[in-house]
């Protein structure tokens, strides 16, 4: 089952993909999914970010393939849902987006096998980590500005239970940028796969549920512009919307 979370009329809800396509509240109804407002899937814990764990994108970025997994966290700002807006920095001459399976922890965990590990996931969404290349001073450790910044990293539209996936190790991803295919890759081609990285993050923290795995993207990036709208495909999840637009000026909350 498709699982996601939104805002219509004021409120929010639980909701379920139907059989049209269609987003299906609790008591049945039926709406489009462009006269909701999305809010990502799940209520994310810990987000860990993988760097470099496609095969062909380390190839891209004429850089050794890790012997350990590359990983860094994201702060809560970060996250966004299905068609929401991201903003590009005035300064920036090349910001990509990055086509990624998300893993999500279902259940508590803390030194998971291998052979475990697939116990621990409930779910898998659509994430797209972008990142603004003009800030990166290390591809192995992604500072502050490149990685977490607010809205960077939409989510969604949907949660698919673990069990519909019958094998996510062999997916296709694609990325569209205003209806042309940018990016084309497979889970296949991961370095690291999901029982390896369940193995290792808990073998040194204890995993939650909520947390949730960004395991990567392949080749095949561009820079996006304002206007531009990024449509990021998983074969069996979902396609997720977002739209690029220029920064914002400064906002102080009186809250």
């Amino acid at each position: 089952m498709k699982h996601g979370r939104i805002i219509w009329e004021g409120a929010g809800h639980a909701v379920t993909q139907a059989a049209d396509g269609r987003v299906q509240l609790a008591d049945g109804r039926l709406l489009r999914e462009d006269e909701v407002e999305w809010l990502p899937p799940f209520v994310p814990g810990t987000v860990f970010a993988l760097g470099l764990n496609y095969a062909d994108h380390a190839r891209e970025l004429a850089f050794k393939a890790p012997e350990t997994p590359l990983v860094f966290l994201k702060g809560p700002n970060t996250i966004a849902g299905h068609r929401a807006e991201t903003e590009r920095p005035a300064d920036a001459t090349y910001m990509h987006y990055e086509c990624e399976l998300a893993v999500v922890i279902g259940k508590q965990g803390r030194n998971v096998s291998r052979e475990d590990a697939w116990g621990l996931v409930r779910g898998y969404t659509v994430a797209n980590d972008y990142a603004i290349r003009d800030y990166l001073e290390n591809y192995y450790r992604p500072n502050l500005r490149v990685k977490n910044r607010d809205g960077c990293t939409p989510l969604g539209p949907w949660l698919v239970d673990r069990d519909d996936i019958p094998d996510p190790m062999r997916l296709q991803l694609r990325t569209r940028i205003n209806g042309q295919l940018k990016q084309q890759g497979t889970t296949a081609d991961m370095i690291f796969d999901i029982p390896a990285l369940i193995a290792y993050l808990s073998s040194f923290m204890t995993l939650n549920p909520g947390d949730v795995i960004l395991t990567g993207t392949p080749e095949g990036l561009a820079d996006v512009q304002p206007g531009d709208v990024i449509e990021t495909e998983i074969e069996g999840i979902g396609c997720l919307t977002n739209t690029i637009i220029p920064a914002r000026t400064s906002c102080i909350s009186n809250t």
